[in-house]
């Protein structure tokens, strides 16, 4: 998949975001599964996110790996141009556009790559399962979950090879959650998002492990054109009243070369899942890799980055993708209604009683002396 569209700088994004955001009663979602082809053996589902002065454009794809592109336009009426014959031929590239061309401020994808197993075959040695290839996964139809009250889909698959039997009973599925407007999930994590942002979850259930205490790493890929760099950013912090133990942010940020400012993100917190109500795993992050850019990519791409993010199985865990600045969580009015009560109500305390012997040390210093006609 390719998209074409001239470059802005991060500024321009930036407000432009922000003039999208503050349209009255938020963004108006809208999902289309394969736009412009009838057929369903091959998943494509378009996310588009109409503002003021701006649409944002999510492209889900299983195509080869699962992925999405990204596209921000500085029009409300972009729309999304796919030319199937090209798409499903061995040279993709240029087959999906958004018009007006001249409408794209920024592009950008992430691919889900694969899908790692390991365990510990004692302290310090590890065992490596063969690798589960996300390109070459068979996906169920995306069209038979699409909920378009909801802004929800899934996209659910298993391996075509499976040798060992571990998916007979199996899958691995990617539920994608769109929003019209910013809020909390109301499921742990508890992620804050933006209207310019989307959810992804990651289940991988029924799956038998390959090995005792087995672990499964997903290698997510960031691809950004030459104007921008993928940078892993941690965030941490004592409150954890939404995700209860967990003090930590992980976020993989696209920033402009020139300026620094943000431009994309992929956002999680270092815990996963076991169930709707959770057993908590406490996850790892691995460094950043560069690699070769895939077949799912922007015209000026030119970099691609990864990271690898293990849990256990069976297991969900949720990531924000989208445009901008990563959200970033503060203390809510009641934990700080809670603060000041802990920490004002023994300072008021402190008060009165000072107070109070100040005033008995007066009285006690003149009631010495006899009164003078």
């Amino acid at each position: 998949m390719c998209c074409t569209g001239r470059k802005m700088a991060a500024p321009a994004l930036g407000a432009l975001l922000l003039l999208g955001a503050a349209a009255v009663g938020g963004r108006e979602v809208s999902m289309q599964y394969n736009p412009g082809w009838n057929g369903s053996s091959v998943n494509v589902l378009h996310v588009r996110s109409v503002g003021r002065g701006d649409s944002l454009h999510y492209v889900w794809s299983s195509i080869g790996a699962p992925a999405v592109l990204l596209v921000a336009t500085r029009s409300p009426s972009s729309a999304l141009s796919i030319d199937w014959s090209r798409l499903l031929s061995p040279a993709p590239a240029g087959a999906v556009w958004i018009e007006p061309p001249g409408s794209v401020v920024y592009a950008a994808a992430v691919v889900f790559t694969k899908l790692f197993e390991y365990s510990k075959a004692d302290a310090s040695e590890e065992v490596f399962y063969p690798t589960y290839d996300l390109s070459d996964f068979s996906w169920d139809s995306i069209n038979r979950t699409v909920n378009h009250t909801a802004l929800t889909a899934e996209l659910r698959g298993v391996p075509t090879s499976d040798p060992s039997g571990s998916f007979s009973n199996g899958s691995l599925a990617f539920r994608v959650t769109a929003y019209e407007s910013g809020g909390r999930d109301g499921a742990l994590p508890g992620l804050l998002h933006t209207a310019n942002s989307s959810k992804v979850e990651f289940v991988l259930a029924g799956a038998a492990p390959r090995g005792n205490g087995s672990r499964f790493v997903l290698e997510v890929a960031a691809v950004e054109g030459r104007g921008a760099a993928s940078r892993l950013r941690s965030t941490r912090s004592i409150d954890d009243e939404y995700t209860p133990t967990i003090f930590e942010t992980l976020s993989l940020v696209a920033e402009s070369r020139n300026d620094s400012s943000a431009l994309s993100f992929l956002q999680w917190k270092a815990t996963a899942y076991g169930s709707q109500i959770p057993s908590r795993h406490p996850l790892s992050t691995s460094p950043l890799a560069v690699l070769n850019p895939s077949p799912l990519s922007c015209r000026h791409a030119a970099t691609q980055s990864s990271v690898q993010l293990t849990r256990p199985a069976p297991s969900c865990r949720s990531a924000l993708l989208g445009f901008g600045p990563p959200p970033e969580d503060t203390f809510s009015p009641l934990i700080i209604s809670i603060a000041a009560t802990a920490l004002g109500t023994p300072l008021l305390l402190l008060l009165l009683l000072g107070a109070a012997v100040l005033l008995c040390a007066r009285r006690r210093r003149y009631s010495e002396y006899e009164p003078i006609n």
